[in-house]
């Protein structure tokens, strides 16, 4: 004849539960990671790291429609940016671009300031995409990176002048900033 278990009141348990800790900081890690070691490999070398930028990347190119260029980049962790915050760090960024450039040179100086977010309003994205690029001798161009789509925003070309700074950051920003698909 077969007992039924019985029940000790003496036992204690202990129930474990795995608690992730993998967050859309840890994916603004592999990000950066990834365009880091792009940019290492296209030539681009740390210039200073400053704060809310971090590292600020440089590399010297020539372009056929615009000339000698000097580009500089940065990317950074902006999940808490809204509109205002995004213009703020836009603005450094253009400062440390001015401060690194020599009006002596005549290279034509470019930057790209990525804001790595999840999930981005559609106002963050309007105002990096809608933000005055050329100004006090710089071009600099504000991208949203979305960790959630994985989709890198960039400025429309517009249909008159200025096209080839334009197109260039175009061609960039997908050589630079759009890890491949085993990277991310």
């Amino acid at each position: 004849m077969s007992r039924a278990p019985t029940a000790s009141t003496d036992t204690a348990y202990v129930i474990f539960y795995q608690v992730s800790t993998e967050s859309s900081c840890m994916e603004f890690d592999q990000y950066c990671e990834a365009v880091a070691e792009t940019r290492a490999s296209a030539g681009f070398d740390v210039v200073t790291e400053t704060d809310p930028l971090g590292r600020v990347w440089h590399a010297s190119d020539e372009d056929p429609t615009v000339g000698d260029i000097s580009l500089f980049t940065a990317v950074i962790d902006a999940r808490e940016y809204g509109p205002d915050e995004l213009t703020e760090a836009a603005d450094a960024f253009r400062h440390v671009v001015t401060e690194r450039t020599s009006p002596d040179d005549g290279a034509t100086p470019i930057g790209y300031l990525v804001v790595v977010v999840s999930d981005p309003s559609s106002d963050v994205v309007e105002t990096a995409t809608s933000y005055t690029v050329a100004e006090r001798r710089t071009n600099v161009f504000p991208l949203v990176y979305d960790l959630t789509t994985e989709t890198l925003h960039t400025h429309p070309v517009p249909r008159l002048k200025g096209r080839g700074i334009y197109r260039r950051q175009i061609d960039d920003a997908a050589r630079l900033f759009e890890p491949s698909a085993d990277e991310a």
